[in-house]
């Protein structure tokens, strides 16, 4: 179970790491084989980048938020009712 849960979050960490070299590509001027413009090419890297940190993100938030090591007012409408 715990391989599962590292495969599904090491996939979108590595696409946000790909998506870091790609704009650092374009600042450097090196274009990628599939890309014809470099314009394009920092779009996508810049898409990679910001999907990739808020699925790991929102990963780590779901998780902390299940074990209550979240403030108050992130925590789910359900707990709070419970706690009341």
């Amino acid at each position: 179970m715990r391989l599962m849960a590292l495969l599904i979050v090491l996939i979108p960490g590595i696409l946000g790491v790909y998506g870091i070299k790609l704009m650092r590509d374009v600042i450097f001027g090196i274009t990628i084989p599939p890309f014809t413009s470099l314009i394009l090419q920092f779009i996508l890297g810049l898409v990679f980048f910001i999907a990739g940190l808020s699925f790991v993100g929102g990963f780590i938030f779901y998780r902390d938020r299940k074990r209550n090591k979240v403030q108050k007012r992130f925590s789910s409408n359900k707990q709070k009712k419970t706690k009341s």
